[in-house]
């Protein structure tokens, strides 16, 4: 399968806005299998029958981004213990610059946190057998960041990610133009709409850093803590050589 080859999975969940399937996606030695890794936006959001929509797609773990006591929505699988990982990929108590961009944003994230991205994807690796929804808020920063490491790991290239993450900008429109709408003054709503867009040089300039200043993802992950039968087991996992 080549790249020209592939169109994103969108799922149409109740409530939902973002979410997709990664199945198809090409990596190194074939492409992500379907039904293997999904990302969303927050849960928070499903609407009526999106749990049996869930498990009738074969669900098995749910890894929630979001730091605890993020949101004030009760999430569906909170207290489904079998399903239901937390896993935030930020510590409250994390020292943060007045970042000029996105990109800034993300490589301080990652530098902070490499135990906690790791642990992130660990948790893909070691999930149930089934599908795994990896979400935050908005599905777009801290799940792009979650699945851009995950997809590099299975093999995929540099451009295809950024691609992926490029295109949470067109599902979240629907919500994202209501907000910048209502922001009256025009510098902060230009300023606010630069940093909710996601352009692919964004996550092409954090896993260049990631590339320069760690040795590459699989490098990054496994000084965080990620083991090596982890990572094999997460390829495993997510790539079939099936057409």
């Amino acid at each position: 399968m080549t790249t020209s080859d592939y169109t994103p999975l969108h799922l149409d969940w109740p409530g939902m806005h973002n979410v997709r399937d990664l199945g198809g996606l090409p990596v190194r030695d074939g492409h992500i299998k379907q039904g293997a890794l999904i990302r969303a936006e927050s849960l928070t959001r499903l609407g009526d029958g999106g749990v049996d929509r869930l498990a009738a797609e074969g669900v098995s773990r749910v890894i929630d981004l979001r730091r605890v006591g993020e949101s004030s929505e009760p999430h569906p699988y909170a207290d489904d213990g079998d399903i239901y990982v937390n896993l935030p990929v930020e510590d409250p108590g994390d020292l943060k610059t007045m970042a000029e961009s996105m990109a800034e944003l993300y490589v301080e994230m990652v530098d902070a946190r490499p135990d906690l991205f790791a642990g992130a994807v660990a948790a893909i690796a070691d999930a149930p057998a089934g599908a795994v929804v990896v979400h935050c808020a908005g599905g777009k920063d801290r799940t792009g960041l979650v699945v851009a490491m995950a997809l590099t790991l299975a093999g995929a290239d540099p451009d295809r990610v950024a691609a992926d993450y490029a295109l949470t900008q067109e599902r979240n429109a629907p919500l994202v133009n209501g907000y910048l709408e209502s922001i009256e003054d025009e510098t902060a709503r230009e300023r606010v709409r630069e940093f909710i867009a996601t352009p692919e040089s964004n996550m092409l300039t954090v896993l260049e850093h990631i590339d320069a200043e760690h040795g590459g993802v699989e490098a990054y992950l496994r000084s965080g803590g990620l083991s090596e039968d982890q990572a094999r087991r997460l390829r495993q996992r997510l790539v079939t050589d099936e057409t």
